[in-house]
């Protein structure tokens, strides 16, 4: 009967000490500030054509020789599609399709691709139910000329920052 005492006490204990942490627990954080203007909010223009698409690849390819990097760049239109595609010499082969991801993760998003990078990296894993086919990884840009989206490029093969040093030689020439 002791037994059946002290068992009904400390599950009344518990029970009490229990609901005063509940009562304690802090208040939700407030939702963050709602934007005025739409973010990454480019227009579409007409996809870039393959002439197009051979300058900035040539373009990305200088800037990898100049630094001995061997690099896969792709160039995407405005729904993401390939362009065109180039493997340089030596170039990791599992990163070809990572360069068409990347080029069409910027293009879909209207963003570079690092943003999704940064996101993950800061804990914020609901990128990933966004679309299968995102990239997250730095190393993908928007195509903006006169202000309206024309498509995207990759670079994969290296680092995230030497794809993005690569990519983002070629992004450079529309400005």
């Amino acid at each position: 009967m002791r037994l059946m005492t002290s068992l009904a006490l400390a599950a009344c204990a518990a029970v009490a000490f229990s609901s005063q942490a509940l009562a304690q627990s802090p208040a939700p954080a407030a939702p963050a500030a709602v934007p005025e203007k739409m973010p990454f909010d480019i227009p579409y223009g007409i996809s870039i054509g393959l002439d197009h698409a051979k300058q900035l690849v040539a373009a990305a390819e200088a800037e990898a020789k100049k630094h001995n990097w061997k690099m896969n760049i792709a160039v995407v239109d405005t729904n993401g599609e390939p362009v065109l595609f180039e493997r340089m010499e030596d170039a990791q082969i599992a990163s070809g399709s990572i360069s068409i991801g990347k080029a069409r993760t910027a293009a879909r998003f209207r963003r570079e691709s690092r943003l999704f990078f940064n996101a993950y990296e800061s804990g914020h894993t609901y990128v990933s139910t966004l679309d299968p086919t995102l990239v997250a990884s730095p190393g993908g840009f928007p195509l903006v000329q006169g202000g309206k989206l024309i498509g995207a490029i990759g670079c994969s093969g290296g680092t995230g920052e030497q794809d993005a040093v690569t990519c983002k030689a070629a992004a450079d020439l529309l400005k």
